[in-house]
């Protein structure tokens, strides 16, 4: 009986798929960004200031009024009509960049991120400690992020988002 010998092609696979892991590896968060769902208050920050992603405020007009909205946010509230239509358009205002949902805690965003899951949606991620921060890590607020008046916020918000 013969013995298999590897070809040069086993090889220059192996090399190839060694070369991909250790690319995707050392690749900055973009290639990350694009993939991943759930990030924390940091990675999000990081990605909006390198202009990686949107970042969409889902809170209450009075949540927003309470503790501010994240720097660069776009605040659009979950508990107001058009939600779905606003937050698709803010997607396409995106132009092909992720959009990052933030909540108080990460319930809310959590539960959005399901239901657009299963609707088979993709582009979307979940800051999963939200503004206040949660048993997954420290909010935004806590880790002294930048934030702006709600007044601001919404000043700044993108007229197709309106």
């Amino acid at each position: 009986m013969a013995k298999a010998t590897k070809s040069s092609g086993d090889t220059s696979r192996r090399h190839f798929l060694a070369g991909a892991t250790l690319a995707v590896l050392a690749t900055p968060s973009a290639l990350w960004a694009q993939q991943a769902e759930i990030w924390s208050a940091k990675d999000a920050h990081d990605s909006l200031t390198n202009d990686l992603i949107r970042l969409v405020d889902v809170r209450s007009r009075e949540e927003w009024a309470d503790t501010g909205v994240a720097q660069g946010a776009w605040p659009i509230s979950l508990h107001e009509d058009r939600f779905p239509e606003r937050l698709f358009a803010a997607r396409e205002v995106a132009d092909s960049r992720p959009v990052a949902m933030i909540c108080a805690t990460g319930g809310r965003t959590g539960y959005v991120m399901r239901s657009l899951r299963e609707a088979g949606y993709s582009g979307f991620i979940d800051v999963s400690g939200g503004m206040l921060g949660s048993p997954h890590g420290p909010g935004w607020i806590a880790m002294g992020l930048p934030i702006v008046s709600s007044e601001a916020a919404l000043k700044d918000l993108p007229t197709e988002l309106t």
